[in-house]
């Protein structure tokens, strides 16, 4: 294990300096220069291994790319919602460098003419405080395949026997933005990266152009991290910690990096410029490869393809569409429902905001709406291993709490009906229909019960009667128990006393 300073103190020697690379996988039909389905869409997601292929993604000979034309438009939307000026002309570029899964050995990107540059987004960090994030470009490019190492206890290539290689992620559609070197950041440098990363998130929703799951790999992060000393007008060396894909890793793999060679230049030691792999169960990154630089890659203009040249007239059109900014949205959602900073932040941190959204719009109130899509929702989309949003709509959610709102369900018996509609059988009041579940409001049903359970424990009967209201709670719950939770308990409460007394 690596030796660590403390964060603080790390921070009193060194002045951190990031940057981020974050890679989307558009959500096109298609990839971007073959007409094989795009496992990025949901259409082909899950898709059997190498059967999304076509001649281009295998680099068989004579096999010609042809530019997807929605993947270009979804690049230059991202490119204006990051603040980017669009290049009126850009060219792809070969990028040589051995990929086993990339079967033509080389990468058609953007080099030295990407779609977008110049460009900067607001972030938000935790307190409401804004940060500028620069953006130094934002180009096209394919997704590499996907290995399967086979033969070693972890699933990793070291000490493994073999690799499969999967093919069909290979040439999915991804823009990578890349930012300026990031100044000033201090002891948030980890919490920024989070949030950055976040918005770009965040950012790729709202347009629709990527399914932006960071847990399928839709989103990815490369954190470069460097180190001077403080003082110093030099840049240290730099470490690029590679394909991190979820906001906490991000956060845990800067303050890391800031940690490890803070600890390595306080020896007098040296940092080695190198790919870095982040291991989630262990919270630490481990040496890859020497980092190349572009030189090492050996760029030259995509022979089979002509510049992408958009018009102003198109890229006003695309402007013209752009959603609200994601900072703004917040803002002004957070104020709408009256929440704090720590109400919204439940919602934003599950990345649940368009989901309470729509609920509101359905007709639930904003507190309802955050209860259940950051309480009982959640809860079951974790236990299955799933995405609280697939699990039931906004507008069942609403339903579900008119029903509670109508007396017809207790809190309780929602949570019942609300696994029903999980588990497929209908919207929420077709399951209260079909397992019974409406609150009992026949007050003879209720007088009934409470008769029978004052009957059967007269001592409880008499202390109420004597003052002890408090004693009502034993009589409430057995006549619960015996309507099976099919009532309101105040109303149960108010009976019992009124029954006590008689």
């Amino acid at each position: 294990m690596a030796t660590l300073m403390d964060f603080d103190k790390a921070l009193e020697m060194f002045e951190p300096v990031i940057g981020l690379e974050v890679h989307i996988e558009l959500n096109t039909r298609t990839k971007m220069f073959s007409a094989a389905g795009n496992p990025a869409n949901n259409e082909f997601h899950g898709a059997e291994p190498n059967t999304l292929v076509a001649p281009v993604d295998l680099g068989l000979p004579g096999a010609m790319p042809v530019v997807n034309r929605e993947a270009v438009l979804s690049s230059i939307s991202l490119g204006l919602a990051l603040g980017c000026s669009i290049a009126p002309s850009s060219r792809f570029a070969r990028k040589n460098y051995f990929y086993p899964d990339l079967g033509k050995n080389y990468q058609i990107s953007q080099y030295d003419e990407p779609i977008a540059f110049e460009g900067s987004v607001e972030v938000e960090l935790e307190g409401g405080d804004l940060v500028t994030i620069p953006i130094e470009r934002a180009h096209m490019e394919e997704d590499a395949g996907k290995l399967t190492h086979v033969g070693g206890s972890t699933g990793r290539i070291q000490g493994a026997s073999s690799s499969l290689v999967d093919y069909n992620r290979a040439g999915v559609p991804l823009v990578e933005i890349v930012t300026k070197p990031i100044f000033g950041a201090e002891h948030r440098a980890p919490e920024l990266a989070k949030a950055y990363l976040g918005t770009i998130r965040d950012i790729a929703r709202a347009l629709g152009i990527s399914e932006a799951r960071m847990e399928r790999g839709n989103v990815r992060c490369d954190a470069n991290v460097s180190l001077r000393p403080r003082g110093a007008e030099k840049l240290g060396t730099r470490t690029e910690t590679k394909n991190v894909n979820s906001m906490r890793s991000v956060e845990r793999a800067v303050r890391y990096e800031i940690r490890r060679q803070a600890a390595i230049l306080a020896a007098g030691g040296a940092i080695t410029q190198e790919t870095r792999h982040w291991h989630e169960d262990t919270g630490e990154t481990s040496p890859g490869r020497p980092k190349s630089d572009a030189d090492d890659y050996r760029y030259f203009p995509e022979p089979d393809l002509l510049p992408v040249a958009p018009s102003a007239e198109l890229i006003e059109e695309l402007r013209g569409k752009l959603p609200e900014a994601p900072v703004a949205r917040r803002r002004r959602l957070k104020a709408e429902w009256g929440f704090t900073d720590l109400e919204f932040q439940d919602v934003a941190n599950g990345a649940l905001v368009d989901a309470v959204e729509q609920t509101v719009a359905a007709g639930a109130s904003p507190a309802s709406a955050r209860k259940w899509w950051t309480g009982e929702i959640t809860r079951i989309a974790n236990a299955e291993g799933r995405e609280a949003e697939t699990l039931v709509s906004p507008a069942h959610v609403a339903e579900l709490q008119g029903l509670i709102d109508a007396g017809t369900l207790t809190d309780k018996l929602a949570r019942q009906v609300l696994e029903g509609v999980v588990a497929g059988e209908g919207a929420p009041q077709a399951v209260v229909d079909a397992r019974g579940l409406a609150v009992v409001s026949d007050d003879g049903a209720l007088i009934a019960a409470i008769d029978e359970a004052l009957a059967a424990q007269p001592d409880v009967l008499e202390k109420i009667r004597g003052g002890k209201v408090q004693a009502a709670g034993a009589i409430i719950g057995a006549v619960m128990k015996a309507m099976k939770g099919q009532a309101d308990a105040a109303r149960v409460r108010e009976l019992v006393i009124e029954r006590a007394g008689a």
